[in-house]
């Protein structure tokens, strides 16, 4: 599969984005899982970005990646 590239900086950054926006959409303010609820918007940065901004960020560095990485082998 050519999107996955586990040794690509970009694509953990990508991963990492769309699990943050993920994560903020499911985990509860409240609760039990309160505490990993606020760890999720510090790293979305306290509710500056959407989840879906950040679902879209992170597909768009993982395919961005993959474009340009095709575009140097000349691969259309």
């Amino acid at each position: 599969m050519r999107y996955i590239r586990p040794t690509s900086l970009t694509w953990w950054a990508g991963l990492l984005a769309m699990l943050t926006g993920i994560a903020s959409l499911a985990l509860p303010v409240t609760g039990p899982f309160g505490e990993l609820a606020r760890l999720v918007a510090l790293l979305a940065g306290s509710g500056d970005a959407s989840p879906a901004g950040l679902m879209f960020l992170g597909l768009g560095l993982i395919g961005l990646r993959d474009r340009i990485e095709r575009g140097f082998r000349g691969d259309a």
